[in-house]
């Protein structure tokens, strides 16, 4: 199991109310939730998921047009302009960090 720490919580260790970017400290990843809006339905996800993997850096995208929400997993934070730059262009409108 890996050992996980937010960085950059206002909560204590359970990172419950934090930035939203969590950090593998043994140094796999950094995992960031994005809120998308307009999404809803697969290709809506497979739309998003197709232009944020194309990002340098990204290992996995999970969206879920259900909950607006998309899971980036990268090697480094990644630029949230660039983000919404490719959440742009497959028709979408990036609301921010969750």
């Amino acid at each position: 199991m890996t050992d996980q720490t937010n960085s950059s919580s206002c909560c204590g260790s359970g990172g419950t109310c934090g930035s939203g970017t969590t950090t593998d400290v043994q140094g796999i990843g950094v995992t960031t939730v994005y809120k998308v809006s307009g999404m809803t339905c697969g290709h809506c996800e497979g739309a998003v998921s197709k232009e944020i993997s194309a990002l340098d850096g990204v290992t996995e995208v999970k969206a879920v047009a259900k909950t607006g929400e998309v899971t980036v997993t990268s090697a480094a934070p990644l630029d949230e302009e660039a983000v919404r730059t490719a959440v742009d262009e497959a028709g979408y409108e990036l609301v921010g960090q969750v």
